[in-house]
């Protein structure tokens, strides 16, 4: 079966240019990752346009989250009953009709139905560009592919806030979506014309493929309910809230119930059974971490920057820019080296490469830091990650048989954006508790009996008599205002660096875990995989 599987692939190739298919696929994929970010910095915006609070608008990106993680595992089962090519036009015609009407919504209830509409056709954009990539490759040149990919994986949540910021400042926010319609229809029009299902891609009926409806009901229910729980779980403070409670609860039932269902199940909605393979289970772990660092550090550093330093979205996007920028440049040498060093080295590389620059950012990120020193920060602390990504990309098809390439896409992109809203909620919350923390321990040198506190407190305040005219009383409460606000923002910066700790830590621990990974020769083993 296995010699007979591989004389079908050796037969089949693509009829156009792999590379020109790549980048027609690839393409439609950032613009779905693009959109997971984009719409961030124009929250306030909308917000205020449609006549909502902050609060609600934050929904908007929920709501996306939601529908795109339910959908995102599925897509393997999916395409076994439409066909893969029939499948991505479907989801690039939702995605793109979709965001012509988040566009033009006149009121939040309607933006918000059009993105869950948008998000379940996104679901189907990255992980069907990913097996693309993985089929009309051969092995050897996988590695090289899955750089392309990367590249809107990676970089494109990096441009969004850049993008979104400039478009909602001199445009309007709408223009985030509308932005979609030319590169939904170019994209749509090629891969209708460009791209071929090959022959080992067998199509079942619905008779053939019954819908599991407990494991597909299940699966709706966790992922919502925890997608939920974690974008809103700061905002309700955790487990004192009975809502987020409840639905963490469910979370847990609901996943729990699925995996043991489908493990058994004849017609698993979700083929949780590829977790048997060693070498998908290690290469899910390492794209969960990818996704909880990479973007939580994402957010760290615009947030820092605007929160702390005054910086516009903007601003704050343009030191994120230039990290996008060099790994442009990286990716694709990363795509070369992995074809030639073993997966787990260059794993390990980039963990331990993505430990120091944690290190460093606790050492240089501070309330004085110039614009040139955090985009060369930010450039340091985004390299590493094209050294995990397209190795551990790359090793999840390792040993699975051919047909399970859209499986296996669907469940690799679920993880890792499972990673980015664990990462993203992870770092919210600590945030918040390390703040109050600093906050309760600087203002134990704030007494009367503090000498550096008196002689602060006289100085500002013999400055705002000086400079404003102020009486004595007036000008000693200015001083106290303004040295409380310095503590504030003082303990908002350690707490960015309790953080940076954290990713430090958790960066040198994978990096003695990669050497734990079977070894591979990538030449030898890539020709014999399938």
């Amino acid at each position: 079966m296995a010699s007979a599987d591989t004389q079908e692939y050796s037969d089949w190739k693509p009829r156009y240019n792999p590379w020109l298919i790549a980048v027609v696929v690839a393409m439609a994929a950032f613009m779905e990752v693009l959109d997971t970010s984009i719409a961030n910095v124009a929250l306030p915006h909308m917000a205020g346009n449609l006549g909502a609070s902050q609060d609600q608008s934050t929904w908007v990106l929920t709501s996306y989250l939601v529908s795109n993680a339910i959908v995102l595992p599925i897509t393997g089962w999916l395409t076994s009953v439409i066909g893969r090519k029939r499948f991505f036009l479907i989801c690039i015609v939702i995605f793109t009709v979709s965001s012509l009407l988040c566009g033009v919504a006149p009121n939040l209830p309607f933006l918000l139905l059009a993105r869950v509409i948008q998000g379940a056709g996104g679901g189907g954009l990255q992980p069907m560009a990913q097996s693309i990539l993985a089929d009309i490759f051969p092995p050897e040149k996988r590695s090289l592919a899955f750089s392309l990919y990367a590249v809107t994986a990676v970089c494109a949540p990096a441009l969004g806030p850049t993008l979104g910021g400039w478009l909602t400042d001199n445009y309007s926010w709408r223009w985030i979506f509308f932005i979609n319609l030319p590169v939904g229809l170019l994209t749509m029009f090629l891969v209708r014309y460009l791209v071929d299902d090959p022959p080992f891609l067998k199509r079942r009926t619905l008779r053939e493929s019954k819908l599991d409806y407990i494991g597909l009901s299940a699966l709706a229910l966790g992922i919502a309910a925890l997608q939920i729980a974690l974008d809103k779980g700061q905002e309700d403070d955790w487990f004192s809230s009975h809502f987020i409670t409840t639905l963490i609860v469910v979370a847990v039932v609901c996943l729990t119930f699925l995996v043991i269902w489908e493990w058994y199940e004849k017609n698993p909605i979700v083929d949780v059974r590829l977790f048997k393979y060693f070498n998908f289970s290690a290469a899910n772990v390492m794209m969960f971490l990818v996704g909880a660092v990479s973007f939580s550090s994402t957010v760290l550093m615009p947030q820092f920057l605007q929160s702390l330093m005054g910086y516009t979205a903007q601003k704050a996007g343009m030191v994120l820019s230039g990290a996008a920028l060099i790994l442009l440049i990286e990716l694709p040498v990363v795509g070369l080296l992995s074809s030639k060093i073993q997966g787990r080295y260059l794993m390990a590389g980039g963990w331990g490469a993505l430990s120091i620059a944690m290190y460093i950012s606790t050492r240089q990120m501070d309330l004085l830091m110039s614009f040139n020193s955090a985009a060369i920060l930010r450039v340091i602390q985004y390299i590493p990650i094209g050294f995990i990504f397209i190795p551990a990309t790359t090793v999840a098809y390792v040993g699975i048989p051919r047909d399970k390439s859209n499986s296996v896409s669907g469940l690799v992109n679920f993880v890792r954006n499972l990673g980015s809203s664990f990462g993203t909620s992870a770092v919210t919350t600590i945030l918040a508790q390390r703040s109050q923390f600093h906050q309760v321990r600087l203002t134990e040198h704030t007494t009367t009996g503090d000498i550096n506190f008196q002689n602060m407190l006289s100085g500002t305040a013999q400055k705002a008599q000086s400079m404003a005219g102020m009486g004595h009383a007036d000008a000693s409460q200015m001083g106290l205002a303004q040295i409380y606000q310095t503590v504030q923002s003082q303990a908002s910066a350690l707490s960015y660096l309790d953080v940076f700790h954290i990713l430090m830590v958790i960066g040198g621990v994978m990096f003695f875990l990669s050497f734990l990974l079977r070894g591979n020769k990538p030449k030898k083993e890539a020709m014999s995989a399938h």
